[in-house]
């Protein structure tokens, strides 16, 4: 089987998550851009994320488009400074059970498989549980 990323910054083989990097000034940018926000240079290169983070901001979803099973966490992930929206998978969807300042690890899973056998993988975060 072959396995495809839901997204072109998301490396498959140890999962982890690239973003861009501005080449003058070395601001970093999760998607794609034309020009840095900071300096606007046009060069970028690009820059594996740490796979662990922490939560700064979240919402629980309760409404979505038909097909889209609710509630869920919705996210914005600080990765070492670079922020990443996801879902925080594997967590009971209350405030309850996701803070602020939460820390969370880069998982992947499996969106589905084409009639070829080709599965598309999608990325969130699960919590680091306190040991």
């Amino acid at each position: 089987m072959t396995a495809v990323p839901v997204i072109s910054s998301l490396a498959l083989d140890p999962p982890r998550l690239v973003a861009n990097e501005c080449t003058a000034c070395g601001a970093r940018f999760f998607g794609r851009r034309a020009a840095c926000a900071a300096c606007f240079n046009e060069e970028f290169r690009s820059a594996e994320l740490p796979t662990e983070g922490e939560v700064v901001a979240f919402t629980i979803v309760a409404f979505a488009a038909p097909g889209v099973p609710t509630p869920y966490v919705a996210a914005t992930i600080d990765l070492g400074g670079t922020k990443v929206q996801a879902n925080i998978l594997e967590v009971e969807p209350s405030p309850e059970h996701v803070q602020l300042g939460q820390k969370v690890r880069l998982t992947t899973y499996s969106l589905g498989q084409d009639t070829q056998g080709t599965e598309a993988v999608g990325f969130g975060f699960t919590p680091i549980e306190k040991g």
